[in-house]
């Protein structure tokens, strides 16, 4: 299932969720046991105090990061994902929560934005590396738009570092999850169960720890740090945009 070229992972990435919207929030934490939106808090725990003006939010999908930002902070909030579908109920999200002059949705590719450079104030973004070809290259394009002095923070699975929580966790990611995707929410979240687990390991294979901190300063990011989360199943990264 694993997809090998920029546009075989973009259309990948379309098809694994163009079924999924309407019942994609609720699941997700159900199946996270309440972990995602508790991850993404921490991730925006890292923009709030800059006080930013303007913020770009990439992989925004059904605009939860979004509309957390817009709620949080004063910013005008600009949400990019590859999936129309899922920004279909990101709009209505948005328009239900009473944020549409505050939030923006944009269909738009995370390797290639549609936005000047220097354009935003701050910028996040989750769960990307896994859908896109050239994570460096992809890094240098979010540092691209955000402006010197900028924060930018992350979040993305992670494999536990522990021998003994990382049995339990394959352990959900291979068996328990697929499952349950398909007892709560039909055979489309069996299919993405079925690709969560091993995608996430494939991904710290090819890009471990040590070399994710080296492609962050590569980009062009400074005072860049992170936290494991839940006992290693999130990781919440952070940095700044570095001065020219």
């Amino acid at each position: 299932m694993s997809p090998r070229t920029v546009g075989d992972r973009n259309r990948f990435a379309q098809r694994l969720f163009a079924d999924l919207p309407a019942r994609y929030d609720r699941l997700a934490e159900w199946l996270s046991f309440g972990q995602n939106a508790r991850w993404r808090a921490a991730m925006v725990d890292h923009i709030v105090p800059g006080s930013p003006r303007r913020v770009l939010d990439v992989a925004s999908g059904t605009a939860g990061v979004a509309l957390q930002l817009a709620d949080r902070t004063s910013s005008h909030v600009v949400g990019v994902d590859l999936t129309r579908s899922m920004l279909k109920i990101g709009q209505r999200n948005v328009a239900k929560a009473h944020q549409v002059r505050r939030v923006q949705l944009v269909n738009g590719r995370a390797e290639m934005l549609p936005f000047p450079n220097a354009t935003f104030d701050a910028l996040t973004f989750t769960y990307l590396f896994r859908y896109v070809d050239d994570p460096q290259a992809t890094l240098t394009e979010l540092a691209r738009v955000v402006k010197p002095g900028a924060s930018v923070a992350s979040l993305e699975f992670m494999v536990p570092p522990s021998r003994f929580w990382r049995g339990w966790w394959w352990g959900y990611t291979r068996l328990v999850l697929p499952v349950a995707g398909l007892v709560t929410g039909g055979p489309q979240w069996y299919r993405v169960g079925r690709f969560l687990g091993p995608s996430i390991s494939e991904l710290y294979r090819n890009y471990p720890l040590a070399w994710t901190d080296d492609a962050w300063h590569q980009a062009g990011f400074e005072d860049v740090g992170m936290r494991v989360m839940s006992l290693g199943g999130g990781l919440v990264m952070w940095g700044r945009r570095a001065s020219d």
